[in-house]
């Protein structure tokens, strides 16, 4: 089964994580693309090391390397929306990006 995975969108029409991934080296941005492809065939199936439950609604993409990444996501409506991108610099996941990704999936439902 395939997933359809979502750029999160602002109403203004910018896409943050999309902008950023396509920021990123080519080594990491080649990561990221194949994470996405497998959260797209696998969805809910995908666990460590490639995803991580951080809350009831929120998850995380990760990768490892020079340039640790996350993209934090959702599921809504068999749709996974990647809601906010950072780079990671500390062992646990900041509270301030959780609380972004938090607000912009409150937009979403």
């Amino acid at each position: 089964m395939s997933y359809e995975v979502i750029f999160f969108q602002t109403s203004r029409g910018d896409r943050p994580v999309q902008s950023y991934v396509y920021s990123l080296d080519k080594s990491t941005y080649s990561k990221y693309v194949r994470l996405i492809d497998v959260l797209s065939n696998y969805g809910p199936l995908i666990s460590m090391p490639y995803s991580r439950k951080l809350t009831k609604y929120l998850s995380e993409l990760r990768t490892k390397g020079k340039n640790p990444i996350r993209i934090i996501y959702t599921l809504i409506k068999n749709q996974y929306f990647l809601l906010h991108a950072f780079q990671k610099k500390t062992q646990k996941t900041p509270t301030k990006e959780i609380q972004i990704a938090e607000k912009r999936r409150l937009t979403l439902i």
